[in-house]
């Protein structure tokens, strides 16, 4: 099975719908977490820069052996893929 990501910060989504966030008529929103997505709305007004500064010390944290640096050139890659960050 495909692992599912927050279209904005890129954490894994986990197989049940705890992790997402919620649409403005309550529905669950498939696309962000519960941290970036809230009642249809994001819950920061962040650019990509900042939310990847944001997310490198839970990278870390989460991935043994990785640094800061690699953590950040990881996500500068991957976050153009999310449907946050996608140019046009």
């Amino acid at each position: 099975m495909e692992v599912k990501y927050c279209q904005s910060c890129a954490m894994p989504m986990g197989d049940t719908d705890e992790m997402y966030g919620t649409n403005s008529d309550g529905t669950k929103n498939e696309d962000y977490c519960k941290y970036c997505y809230m009642e249809g709305s994001f819950t920061s007004d962040i650019s990509k820069e900042e939310m990847i500064e944001v997310c490198v010390p839970h990278m870390v944290s989460g991935n043994s052996g990785m640094n800061e640096d690699e953590s950040r050139n990881m996500m500068k890659d991957f976050f153009p893929t999310l449907k946050r960050w996608k140019k046009g």
